[in-house]
């Protein structure tokens, strides 16, 4: 660190270098805070959160109970100890409060004056976050499981939208209407994803083993379906070909600089694709417990090297390094299982919802302090973890 520091200071190093080394610190560090609350206004489990792209100050939280809370994340009490507040909500007593289940918040990629929720009540709402009314709604035949508005589109404004049936919907929210579908699937849409360097890629996940990926301005549509056996023949005559995972694929995540895809399915399996060549990396992650019959919602860590991402588990949520496949921890202190989470790059925390109502905030921990000779000689001091290690490596600060 010290040897990073100084480079910076004389010039000589990449302050890029540093802010990555600190970020990667700090996502290393994250544990439970106990210090900060987010207060609990949901009813039944929550599926779904989101953080303003802009500020990076406002979550939304969608729950099974239909309401939809918006959460002010900053600390306006100067005091160590305090309670994220919940600015507003859309709950009972109003009249366009979602029916059923929220599966999907998200706010608009450019400002915080716009967001969108979609329920299991077959409806996408847009919502002004300022007066919370309703400003537009779309109908779906079926469930709608998920949802996605790309986060760097300034040609189009169309959100893909996963429901019950195996049509890909694209709703404009310039015409209010659905402009076009992407047939191709033969299972519910479970999980779509835009991709965050092409405003036009379009990564869709479905209840019959395939991940595709589309051009949308293409006609034909469909760019690729992923095949884990990258063409080969499988070894079981009974397998189906060209298929991403041997069973219901209901998660999605693009890397932060969009190379890379991950996916996870109902397989226990999670795998890393390159987007463009649509090549399986047979990244090995081992067991990653899988068995909700909806989208998981899971994310990854940005400016960090290496990159993380974080799935929930059960009851706990695993950090993987992204591209080595390692376990690095388990994030513990839900009471039951984990529905979703959510990474703020700018603090480099994380947030998790589950079917305990809880929202539990996850913060980097305050540095240790340096050991003394004594506590060197009695070797009192932690291991460093391995990921640690590496990042902060006497051969980089030399290179």
């Amino acid at each position: 660190m010290l040897g990073l520091l100084w480079a910076r200071l004389c010039g000589l190093d990449n302050p890029v270098r540093l802010r990555r080394a600190e970020a990667t610190r700090r996502v290393l560090s994250l544990d439970l805070n106990k210090d900060r609350d987010v207060e609990r206004l949901h009813e039944n489990g929550i599926n779904t959160l989101d953080i303003d792209p802009v500020e990076g100050r406002y979550m939304l939280s969608g729950g099974a109970d239909g309401i939809i809370v918006l959460y002010d994340l900053a600390n306006l009490t100067k005091s160590p100890s305090y309670t994220c507040k919940a600015i507003c909500k859309v709950g009972k007593s109003h009249p366009d409060m979602h029916k059923f289940s929220v599966e999907t918040v998200q706010w608009y990629p450019h400002d915080t004056g716009i967001f969108t929720s979609s329920s299991f009540d077959k409806t996408l709402k847009t919502w002004d976050t300022n007066s919370l009314q309703l400003a537009e709604v779309f109908h779906f035949e079926g469930t709608v499981y998920s949802h996605h508005m790309s986060p760097l589109a300034t040609k189009h404004s169309l959100i893909a939208v996963g429901t019950k049936g195996p049509k890909v919907q694209l709703c404009d929210l310039n015409s209010g209407s659905c402009s076009h579908i992407l047939q191709g699937h033969r299972g519910e849409v479970l999980a779509v994803r835009w991709s965050p360097r092409y405003d036009y890629i379009l990564a869709t996940a479905s209840a019959d083993s395939k991940v595709k990926l589309w051009d949308v301005r293409k006609a034909t549509g469909c760019l690729m379906t992923l095949d884990r056996h990258n063409g080969e023949k499988s070894k079981s005559s009974s397998e189906t070909i060209n298929t991403a995972h041997n069973g219901r694929v209901n998660g999605l995540c693009f890397t932060s600089d969009g190379l890379h895809l991950l996916t996870v399915g109902t397989d226990d399996r999670m795998r890393l694709w390159n987007s463009a060549s649509g090549v399986n990396t047979l990244v090995n992650y081992g067991k990653v417990c899988n068995d909700s019959r909806k989208s998981v919602k899971f994310t990854v860590s940005e400016g960090c090297s290496p990159d993380f991402v974080f799935v929930p588990c059960d009851g706990t949520i695993a950090l993987y390094t992204i591209y080595s496949g390692e376990k690095i921890s388990v994030l513990r202190g839900h009471y039951d299982n984990v529905d979703c989470c959510v990474f703020q790059p700018q603090l480099q925390e994380l947030y998790s919802g589950g079917k305990d109502c809880n929202v539990l905030a996850w913060v980097p921990a305050v540095r240790e302090p340096v050991p003394d000779e004594d506590s060197a000689k009695s070797g009192s001091n932690r291991h460093l973890n391995p990921a640690f290690e590496d990042a902060w490596s006497s051969s980089e600060e030399e290179g």
